[in-house]
């Protein structure tokens, strides 16, 4: 799961750059449809053609509508504001997958959940500001957050009969289907020496996703989706190296406050 995260910044940043050029709308479009370029022959390798999950389907279905929707807010957020800033705010996605996990998947909660849903809750008002003019792209951002909590959620669900392979191409594959439309209407053909970058894109999508499917065969949602955090990291080092952004102070509080909330899931009790 920390690999995974810090190689998503890869595709944030080059989605971010390729912006500039294209709809946010397309590149999420061709984020998919790259990635399952990558993925299928793959799948097909592996089981010939049965390459995708028989059990579960609506579940696999639900978490991929999450995930498209997640990826496309976000998308639509970068294209307007800088990279530290959206990932803070769209980071309120693992606080209320913290909740999530406990509501919907029964997952007990503990004290030290209650303190990360604090500490991050507290951090994604430091960042919104919800008293003051709140940014679109934040809001876009922030959007994006929840429906990725709905996706660790169901990704919880949806991995744990699954083989890993079959799920990803099931995501990839419905995800570009279900983005079609909205490519169509966007639709902006790429130069050829820019297709190097949608590349990029889908496979390290593909890349960070497999890694997460399996990550959350091995853990609790609660438990892996601080970790996304991690990305902070990454976002951050993207966005002063390529695009020179430098985070404002608002930003690196609420997003110390998360990433603390975070690090009180991650450390264990020593065993006595």
């Amino acid at each position: 799961m920390s690999i995974a995260m810090l190689t998503v910044p890869i595709v944030d940043g080059t989605a971010k750059y390729l912006s500039t050029e294209h709809s946010p709308l397309f590149i999420a479009w061709a984020r998919y449809a790259s990635a399952s370029l990558f993925v299928l022959p793959l799948a097909f390798w592996l089981h010939g053609r049965a390459i995708l999950p028989t059990e579960g389907r609506p579940v696999h279905l639900l978490r991929t509508i999450f995930l498209v929707s997640a990826m496309t807010l976000y998308f639509l957020a970068l294209a307007r504001i800088p990279i530290a800033q959206a990932v803070s705010a769209y980071f309120a996605g693992p606080v209320v997958a913290v909740a999530l996990s406990v509501l919907v998947l029964r997952e007990a909660m503990t004290r030290r959940k209650a303190l990360s849903l604090a500490l991050g809750f507290a951090g994604s008002l430091v960042v919104l500001r919800p008293t003051s003019d709140v940014d679109v792209g934040l809001l876009l951002a922030f959007g994006a957050g929840v429906f990725f909590a709905l996706y660790l959620v169901t990704t919880r669900q949806a991995s744990l009969g699954s083989d890993p392979i079959k799920v990803l191409t099931f995501q990839c594959v419905v995800g570009t289907l279900l983005l079609t439309p909205q490519a169509m209407a966007t639709v902006s053909p790429p130069q050829t020496e820019m297709l190097w970058l949608f590349a990029v894109i889908g496979l390290f999508s593909v890349f960070s996703h497999m890694l997460t499917i399996l990550a959350f065969r091995l853990a609790d949602a609660s438990t892996l989706s601080p970790l996304v955090y991690l990305e902070l990291v990454g976002s951050a080092i993207i966005g002063f190296i390529v695009f020179t952004e430098i985070p404002a102070t608002r930003t690196v509080l609420g997003a110390a406050l998360i990433v603390g909330g975070g690090l009180v899931l991650t450390k264990r009790r020593k065993k006595v």
